[in-house]
């Protein structure tokens, strides 16, 4: 059992690593395409903030993770098998739109794996549906609460300009985007960071709860009481999205940096400040809600002041279809593969 928990463990903190490489694209999209700061180094100033972001749960709990680990489905139907297919659909179905360069949303592919196996073995009984409700309808709100910001601030920012040169402004908001796109990757951090480290964190104390003697487990699960999430998962998990966001998913960079709308260094400066407030809100609120669809909504909320024909609906579309797809897919592959497990002598939790 401990050895397939340490798998299960293992696959999890990969999976931070894959949703920091397919969300570089939220923290660092507009600062490259501006020409604010080179690829290489905004990599490296998103990465910085991501993993500082970590220690804000020295003081305050980390209830986005709380809600991925206890907000979804029952922890009685939580298991090492559970968690392990539960990952490898969402890993499967993240590197394929990565691949692709479709800025889908990890942690949606990840709440996806957790329902599929429990909904496709146990029953629709044992979701949490109050929890999925919420998550649903920030699907719907979270771009548009970005959408609706990016398009105020956009047009706030242009009546405070309008008397600048264009040369200047653009000058000055460049170096103003070094602390939006820093915000925002500190936000990113926030709510983004906590979603692989719940998963790791229920896994833990129900392989615990199930061998309470077990000395690896309890090395593993040491917190103090109260506490949900150890420390050491806390900064590994951190340390791994930063990885993969240093490390970029490039093509999804370019579609988010380009693709959408054409983006000036004050359209990225109000896209990213509207994503960061929408992102540090729902964190503090232990709302996990896609980062992707935030900045997405609020890059298409600063291009609408320039009219609607100035946003690149086709490219829009692809990216909404991947989000409407996300997950339904990722509940059907990990309930699949699941059911496959079960099949093949995986326990069923009584």
């Amino acid at each position: 059992m401990v050895i397939v928990v340490i798998i299960a463990a293992l696959i999890a903190l990969a999976f931070s690593y894959m949703n920091g490489m397919n969300d570089a694209a939220n923290a660092i999209a507009t600062v490259v395409a501006t020409k604010a700061l080179s690829p290489k180094k905004a990599v490296w100033w998103a990465g910085i903030w991501i993993f500082l972001s970590c220690l804000v749960f020295f003081v305050i709990p980390p209830y986005v993770a709380e809600t991925m680990g206890r907000g979804i489905v029952q922890e009685c139907k939580i298991d090492h098998f559970v968690i392990l297919s539960a990952l490898l659909g969402a890993v499967l179905w993240t590197w394929v739109c990565t691949h692709f360069g479709l800025p889908i949303s990890a942690s949606h592919a990840l709440i996806g794996g957790l329902i599929g196996p429990v909904w496709f073995v146990y029953g629709a009984d044992y979701l949490v549906t109050s929890g999925i409700y919420q998550i649903l309808l920030f699907i719907v709100l979270s771009p548009l609460i970005g959408m609706v910001l990016g398009f105020v601030l956009h047009c706030l920012s242009l009546f405070l300009l309008r008397n600048s040169r264009p040369k200047v402004t653009d000058r000055v908001l460049r170096k103003m985007q070094l602390f939006s796109s820093a915000l925002f990757s500190f936000s990113f951090g926030l709510n983004d960071g906590q979603k692989t480290m719940g998963i790791v964190a229920v896994l833990l104390s129900a392989a615990l709860a199930a061998q309470p003697d077990n000395a690896v487990l309890q090395v593993l699960y040491n917190v103090q009481p109260g506490q949900f999430v150890p420390y050491w998962l806390m900064i590994t998990s951190y340390l791994l999205i930063s990885m993969g966001t240093i490390i970029g998913g490039w093509k999804v960079i370019k579609t988010l940096g380009s693709g959408l709308t054409r983006v000036t260094p004050i359209t990225g400066f109000c896209s990213e400040i509207s994503g960061s407030a929408t992102l540090i809100i729902t964190a503090i609120l232990g709302i996990p809600v896609s980062t992707t669809h935030t900045v997405t909504g609020a890059i298409i909320g600063t291009g609408l002041t320039k009219g609607v024909k100035s946003v690149k609906w086709l490219t829009a579309k692809s990216i909404i279809s991947a989000w409407v797809l996300t997950i339904p897919a990722t509940i059907v592959v990990s309930g699949l593969i699941y059911k496959l497990m079960v099949l093949c002598g995986a326990p069923i939790i009584p």
